[in-house]
């Protein structure tokens, strides 16, 4: 019979978005079991559903649509400045009532974006040679019927400050393409598909216990 163990947890730091704890009496398996469920089983919001009204890209539907599924969606809580939790905010689509969606359940967003209309207003293009250059599509232009509900284009400043665009690119459009759409996000966990993955990650390393003999 194998020998039975006791893990021990002792918690270093706790705060809203964040837990600092000490793993002891136990081997790395529990340690990747937690950390795997932190990470599969923490409700996200992610664009579920998407109606394509109008694509003449280069892409086709499923591509667009599954790469606005890949696009991070944060929620905002009024009284904070940080990412919120959407598991009190938000309820599953399976648990909602409603008879299709509702703002319960579900966040819509918009996006419209013709090359035509947009590329006489562009302030990226200096050079008369670049008149026609492609316009990129990004998760900027996607706009939600919830104000505490957005793409989250960029980590940090740092990372903003050095991309070309001004958020998460879908497609590259060009003279006479238009790409309007109409998608829909909903809670879900990464246990169901990928797409509902936490951005944040969940770490675990070892921590010595260090003795010396006299």
């Amino acid at each position: 019979m194998p020998h039975q163990r006791f893990p021990k947890i002792k918690i270093l730091a706790l705060a809203p978005h964040e837990i600092k704890f000490i793993l002891s009496d136990t081997d790395t398996s529990v340690a990747n079991t937690l950390r795997r469920i932190m990470i599969g089983e923490v409700p996200t919001l992610a664009i579920d559903l998407v109606e394509l009204h109008e694509n003449s890209t280069v892409l086709n539907d499923e591509y667009i649509a599954h790469r606005l599924g890949l696009v991070p969606i944060r929620y905002q809580a009024p009284d904070s400045l940080r990412g919120g939790d959407v598991h009190g905010a938000f309820l599953s689509h399976r648990e909602c009532v409603c008879y299709e969606r509702c703002p319960r359940c579900s966040v819509e967003f918009e996006l419209d974006v013709d090359y035509d209309t947009v590329n006489p207003t562009r302030e990226d293009v200096d050079d008369a040679d670049e008149v026609m250059a492609p316009l990129t599509v990004t998760s900027k232009d996607l706009k939600s019927n919830n104000e505490y509900v957005a793409p989250a284009h960029f980590l940090n400043q740092d990372e903003q400050d050095e991309s070309q665009d001004d958020g998460i690119a879908i497609v590259k459009i060009g003279p006479g393409q238009r790409l309007k759409l109409k998608a829909i996000a909903r809670m879900g966990i990464s246990k169901e598909h990928a797409k509902w993955c936490a951005v944040a990650v969940a770490t675990y390393r070892f921590w010595p216990i260090i003795t010396i003999n006299q």
